[in-house]
């Protein structure tokens, strides 16, 4: 039961999904934490974190790592294959429609029409992280590291990835 568990906790929201990687995080996030409850808000937090510092698509790490977590390499095998199949066979079937239609108006329309939606799934799991970090580390640490990054990525233009590691070192240093 646990191999289906973990194949709908990840073939789901890349079934639903749309925009990308991000786009489906809050998705996964809503599965592995508040459906089935493998993982802790700070606990995803992390795999979240060790994904976007790793390279490679950041959905097929997350999968393998949870699968793993829940049922070894072969529950890692199923989340992955969860992750990739919905993808895949989407692909598949639409390719022919999407290049057909590639420069229309209404497909160019429903891209920015999605647009707002992901956002707002990442902005709320943006404050579920921020509230969970808030009350787990404290207001200093947690503003700290909020306009640490910001002015970091968006000021001095680092790679996400570097920001990630130096909050990652900071919090072995200073929260652990």
């Amino acid at each position: 039961m646990i191999y289906w568990h973990i194949f709908l906790a990840f073939f789901i929201p890349n079934i639903v999904g749309y925009g990308g990687g991000p786009a489906l995080i809050p998705l996964v996030e809503h599965e592995v934490v508040h459906n089935y409850g493998w993982m802790t808000v700070d606990e995803f937090a992390e795999v979240l974190a060790l994904g976007n510092a790793l390279p490679g698509p950041i959905a097929t790490k997350m999968a393998g790592f949870v699968g793993f977590e829940q049922a070894g390499v072969l529950g890692a095998v199923v989340a992955l294959f969860a992750t990739i199949a919905p993808s895949l066979i989407l692909m598949l079937v639409l390719m022919g429609v999407l290049m057909k239609f590639k420069d229309s108006p209404k497909v160019k329309k429903l891209s920015a029409i999605v647009r707002p939606a992901i956002a707002v799934l990442l902005g709320l799991m943006t404050y579920r992280f921020a509230f969970s970090s808030l009350s787990d580390n404290g207001w200093i640490h947690t503003i700290f590291l909020l306009g640490a990054s910001y002015f970091l990525m968006e000021v001095r233009k680092v790679h996400p990835a570097f920001v990630i590691t130096a909050a990652l070192v900071y919090g072995a240093i200073f929260l652990a």
